[in-house]
């Protein structure tokens, strides 16, 4: 009988260790399942945190974005200013020679009398002398005549006023220059005024 009682002991020391292993899982799983205080306060502070570092990134790459747009603004405002600068400085003889034109024209048409004594030959020289110094002024600045009669017809360059058709001559052709055209060096400042063969 003593010896049941030891067998019975030890099967219910057994069953008590079981026992209290399954209860302490059981409060470990339990401590596990639902977080403490303390936890709760500090896993609430981390999402608040990772909230406030969402929006401060969100906030930097937009002034990030914001800030490079900017500086494409002033690149593109700093090269347009270059630009017109140059092209100023390239042109800036337009309006004088836009001005000169007429008087141009009037001195070539000068140039078309004819001398018959030597007063007004004298007089023809002088005429002579000051077309070509404007000529020769409006030349260093980049001014040129443009070519007018026997070249193909270019709306750009020419303005066609008569049509008429030529013998021996190519549709499309200038035949007569009624008023020259000049170019301010890649710029038409007046297109020459011709007649265009049919």
């Amino acid at each position: 009988m003593a010896e049941e009682k030891t067998t019975n002991s030890a099967e219910m020391e057994q069953q008590e260790d079981v026992q209290v292993e399954e209860t302490v899982e059981e409060v470990f799983e339990e401590a596990e399942a639902t977080p403490s205080n303390e936890e709760n306060a500090v896993e609430e502070e981390l999402k608040a945190a990772n909230e406030k570092i969402a929006t401060l990134e969100a906030k930097l790459e937009e002034e990030s974005n914001r800030y490079l747009r900017l500086q494409a603004d002033f690149d593109n405002s700093r090269r347009r200013s270059k630009l017109d600068m140059e092209a100023a400085q390239t042109y800036r003889a337009q309006n004088l020679v836009s001005d000169l034109l007429p008087s141009i024209d009037n001195l070539e048409r000068a140039l078309k009398i004819e001398a018959v004594d030597e007063q007004t030959q004298s007089l023809y020289t002088g005429v002579e002398m000051v077309y070509r110094g404007i000529l020769e002024a409006l030349k260093k600045e980049g001014v040129e005549a443009i070519e007018a009669v026997g070249t193909e017809f270019d709306p750009h360059l020419h303005q066609a006023v008569m049509q008429e058709e030529v013998e021996g001559t190519e549709s499309n052709i200038v035949v007569e220059e009624f008023q020259k055209g000049y170019k301010l060096k890649d710029r038409v400042i007046r297109p020459a005024m011709v007649k265009v063969s049919q």
